[in-house]
């Protein structure tokens, strides 16, 4: 029990691997690439805006700035696993000041689009869509996980009333429909990402709670579980994720201040469950690993930001300028939610690493590993 215990909290805060020797296991020993460099940079910018296109229509989003700096008092950067293992950049800027300002690049924009809706003037179902640059240090750096991070950050206006799981799951539905449009989309103009040997993506999602997951392997840790229930549904939804579940441990560690995961709900066969948010995973053909693409959720109002923020220990966050605008009803209640770029990209793109569809840097050791199983990096 104390050896599924250990696993279990070891497998809270992200997805990550934690050697390279694990990463060389796991990376393909057969690869071989799809697409050429530049042919790849092309499909991937055909992606990249039928997906932009896509978010707009279906969920009537505006493309708008964002922003890559913003002030550590400000509250708004984002904590990502809420335990404090991964802070963000910290510097000073502003020759001349008699103070200079204390800033912050942002680890992601998740709570800067919910003022931003209110400052671009956005009305009940109207939205916000960003192409999101932001850094994470504190990665450990494998096949999809880069210290370089790009995501769509988009949020939507909703009202009291569709604070509902089927807002949630009509939202993802939308968001898939776009996503493996966009796949299909490319596939047709190259046809070379169509292999008899991979199969087609997935037509519809599997909708189903962490606390679900956890009843049909209640003895495997959270990527395990993950990993297996991708064997019998290739793309999935989670929902619930940060909610201490029936073992003790929540699915993953969820900030505490953007996602609801405290609202009380309830499962299709009438359980009682908790959560407004969660997880688009998919089963990659290529890496043959679980594969997350976004996180979302519909966002706390006053009450349930205040209850999660006990539970986190976190309290003193409500003196911070983001956190007094939702306690005072400044801000709209919203949905949103973050799709990483490359690892769509990786994704539909048929590729077995990150560094095939972006630029960063990368360890020597990493790039040695990837050479030898014919997987090439951009630098």
């Amino acid at each position: 029990m104390a050896d599924k215990d250990a696993a279990k909290k070891a497998d809270l805060a992200g997805p990550g691997i934690s050697t390279y020797e694990a990463v060389e296991k796991i990376l393909p020993d057969d690869y071989e690439p799809v697409l050429k460099p530049l042919e790849r940079m092309k499909a991937l910018y055909m992606l990249k805006n039928a997906i932009e296109e896509g978010m707009s229509k279906e969920l009537n989003l505006q493309m708008v700035q964002v922003p890559l700096i913003v002030s550590r008092d400000s509250g708004v950067n984002d904590y990502l696993d809420r335990d404090g293992s991964r802070t963000p950049i910290e510097f000073q800027c502003g020759l001349g000041l008699e103070k200079k300002i204390d800033a912050q690049v942002v680890q992601a924009a998740t709570k800067w689009k919910r003022p931003a809706l209110k400052q671009f003037g956005c009305k009940v179902g109207e939205g916000i869509n960003t192409d999101m640059r932001a850094v994470r240090k504190d990665y450990f750096l494998d096949h999809d996980h880069s210290s370089y991070v790009d995501q769509w950050d988009w949020e939507k206006v909703i009202t009291a009333e569709q604070r509902t799981l089927e807002t949630l799951k009509d939202t993802v539905r939308k968001l898939w429909k776009v996503l493996r449009g966009a796949g299909k989309l490319v596939q047709k103009e190259f046809p070379q990402l169509v292999s008899d040997k991979l199969p087609d993506f997935p037509e519809e999602l599997k909708f189903l709670h962490a606390e679900e997951i956890l009843e049909m392997f209640p003895n495997l840790p959270r990527k395990e579980r993950e990993t297996a229930i991708l064997q019998k549904y290739p793309a999935v939804f989670i929902i619930g994720i940060g909610w201490v579940l029936k073992d003790g441990y929540p699915h993953e560690m969820r900030a505490a201040d953007y996602d609801d995961w405290v609202t009380p709900t309830t499962s299709d066969d009438g359980k009682p469950m908790h959560g407004l948010n969660g997880d688009i995973l998919v089963w990659n053909p290529i890496t043959k690993r679980r594969h997350e693409l976004t996180s979302m959720g519909i966002r706390v109002t006053k009450e349930t930001l205040k209850q999660q923020l006990k539970i986190t220990g976190q309290e003193d966050f409500l003196d911070l300028p983001y956190h007094k605008a939702i306690i005072n009803d400044e801000i709209p209640l919203s949905i949103g939610g973050g799709i990483g770029q490359a690892r769509t990209y990786m994704y539909f793109l048929r590729t077995a690493h990150l560094g095939e569809v972006t630029v960063t840097v990368w360890p020597d050791q990493l790039k040695e590993i990837c050479a030898k199983k014919n997987i090439h990096c951009l630098e």
